[in-house]
């Protein structure tokens, strides 16, 4: 990133706050691109490509807004796998933009309000311990009876089903950024004395942004991961299904179809790697301002698609004429509405006491009525719970709670083996340009790739060895969660400045001493939240590798993920709640007691200041 300096002339330094001045004044000739571009054959390329998105999202509206049908055939032919492909895609594209917002959204004020991250962050330890089913129910029926009479309530359904598969992982990314940020960086901005809004996006979000899009590449991994239960679902009597690659794995591994597998497989990893070519690997390069060093580095990731969007004349009109004014408008707006630092009591002076007093008045009343509408909605919820939970025996308690265990100890054994392989093969990828051009795409394949369309087949090979599914289900919990962790320190060895490492260089330290003071220390944050992410990620693949269902055939071992996935595909709702508060109670306990601490140590002592 480049230097950052505190402007000494005022008119530079108002730029930098934004200024006070409506975006349409003072605008020099400076900022209209100095060579007018002409159009080419980069820019119908672009056209064609967004004709083409725009004809996506038409198609699949039609498909949202048609009569409500709850199964449908899925057909297997070859040439039905572009179409299910383009569905999957939109409702994973939806599920990733309800992601980012939430993301920023719940990371920005967990990170920067004390009093809200009290409640916030264990909530999020707790949202990110319920698996995927235990969201169906509520979910599912809840929409469904919204939108009785299209696929609406289905394909929102899906798509916030995929949303839970992808933002906890991005948020624990982005709020451990935000509090890791530079304390001189935080003292520039209370110097500039930044708004808050430019405090969020000149610091905060740049800061955040090495990791949050490596955690985006992850999260992406991990709703492929899920997109066969997030496609194909079964409540009870009642199954639900809807057009998609997801759907098209499923019914090809049920019905033991290894052509159709093969085939959805292959489509599934040629729309990876053209989403990492052409989405990736472009925002990868476009990060790499972000990180936080003196000196630039010589060979810095970098992505041909980025080079022919810079070049773009279309792309350079639309920026100049469309984005930058609306951008400018949006800033002329917050920053009337947020006074700089200092001067709000003068604004709410100018104001006048009286208006002040009755926006606060009418600020407290819609608070107070939110607050009554959360507290009678967790009052249901709990009486709900109770009720349900009063089916439960004793007996069924003490099972859940050995099933946790059993559990538990797949999970230690599959973060184990994760950690072994990740941290030397993501710091060799993050500290090298070349190794990062060569390996970053052929990572985000494999990654990206659901295990669970594989399981069948690894099932058959490891079905009659000593320990058998159990065996297995530990390697689809490593399957389904080492990503966490190879991308967190693909991250955070990314986020290390050129300068220290150039100095280890010239000093000549060792490669072990440049481990220890330097390599370890600086992936140390990065790794907490890839095994905290990871644990909560292996407790969520359980319930897709202790019961598998293929070829019509019924495969559990004994583990609390089974129970859940039981529970729900049975129907029974009791033990579904019940399984469901334990794995979230073990998590919680877990984050509490290991990552919490590991948190705090981190912030004590390798954060970068």
């Amino acid at each position: 990133m480049a230097q950052i300096f505190i402007p000494e002339n005022v008119q530079e330094r108002e730029q930098l706050q934004g200024g006070s001045h409506s975006p349409n004044e003072n605008r020099s000739p400076h900022s209209e691109p100095s060579q007018r571009r002409r159009l080419g054959l980069i820019d119908l390329v672009i056209a064609l490509v967004v004709i083409a998105l725009i004809s996506l999202v038409v198609v699949a509206a039609s498909r949202w807004t048609a009569p409500l049908t709850s199964s449908i055939k899925i057909d297997l032919a070859p040439t039905a796998l572009p179409v299910y492909a383009g569905y999957s895609l939109l409702r994973m594209l939806l599920a990733y933009l309800l992601s980012l917002i939430f993301t920023l959204v719940y990371g920005h004020v967990a990170a920067t309000s004390r009093r809200a991250s009290v409640v916030m962050v264990p909530l999020l330890d707790i949202l990110q311990s319920i698996p995927i089913l235990s969201f169906l129910p509520g979910v599912v029926l809840a929409l469904v009876a919204a939108f009785p009479h299209s696929n609406v309530g289905l394909e929102l359904s899906s798509v916030i089903l995929i949303f839970t598969s992808q933002a906890w992982n991005m948020t624990f990314s982005y709020y451990h950024s935000a509090r890791s940020v530079p304390q001189d960086l935080q003292e520039f901005s209370t110097v500039a004395r930044l708004r808050p809004w430019q405090h969020l996006f000149k610091l905060e979000i740049p800061a955040s942004m090495i990791g949050l899009i490596w955690n985006s590449m992850m999260s992406w991994a991990g709703g492929w991961f899920f997109l066969m239960a997030s496609e194909q679902f079964v409540l009870g009597s009642r199954s639900f299904q809807l057009p998609g690659l997801g759907s098209y794995l499923q019914a090809a591994a049920n019905k033991g179809n290894a052509s159709a597998l093969v085939l959805g497989l292959a489509t599934l990893i040629a729309l990876i790697i053209l989403l990492d070519f052409f989405f990736w690997r472009p925002l990868v390069a476009w990060a790499d301002k972000f990180k936080l060093e003196m000196n630039s580095e010589g060979d810095a990731p970098s992505s041909p698609v980025l080079n022919i969007i810079r070049r773009s004349a279309l792309i350079a009109a639309m920026t100049t004429r469309i984005f930058r004014p609306i951008g400018a408008s949006i800033a002329f707006l917050l920053n009337r509405m947020q006074p700089l630092p200092g001067e709000a009591h003068l604004v709410a002076a100018h104001k006048g006491q009286s208006q002040h007093t009755s926006w606060f008045s009418l600020r407290r009343i819609v608070s107070s009525v939110f607050g009554l509408l959360v507290l009678v909605l967790l009052v249901f919820g709990l009486w709900y719970m109770v009720r349900l939970l009063g089916g439960v025996s004793l007996a069924t308690w003490g099972q859940l709670v050995l099933a946790a265990g059993a559990t538990l100890l797949r999970t230690l054994v599959a973060l184990l083996i994760g950690v072994v392989w990740t941290v030397p093969v993501g710091v060799m990828i993050g500290t090298s340009p070349k190794w990062s051009k060569r390996l970053q795409p052929v990572v985000q394949v494999i990654a990206s790739i659901p295990a669970t369309a594989l399981f069948p087949i690894l099932l058959v090979a490891l079905i009659d060895l000593p320990g058998g599914l159990s065996l297995a289900a530990i390697l689809l919990m490593l399957l389904g969660t080492q990503w966490y962790i190879l991308f967190n320190v693909i991250a955070g060895a990314m986020s290390i400045p050129s300068d220290l490492k150039e100095a280890s260089t010239i000093y000549h330290v060792t490669r072990w001493r440049r481990w220890r003071t330097l390599i370890l220390p600086a992936i140390f944050p990065y790794l907490v939240t890839g095994l905290l992410t990871a644990s909560g990620g292996a407790w969520n693949a359980s319930i897709v590798s202790e019961y598998v269902t293929f070829n019509n055939r019924t495969v559990s071992t004994q583990g609390l993920g089974a129970a859940i996935a039981s529970a729900g595909a049975a129907g029974n709702f009791s033990v579904l709640l019940a399984g469901t508060l334990l794995m979230a109670f073990v998590v919680v306990l877990l984050n509490r007691v290991l990552w919490k601490r590991l948190y705090d140590l981190a912030e004590r002592r390798y954060t970068l200041s």
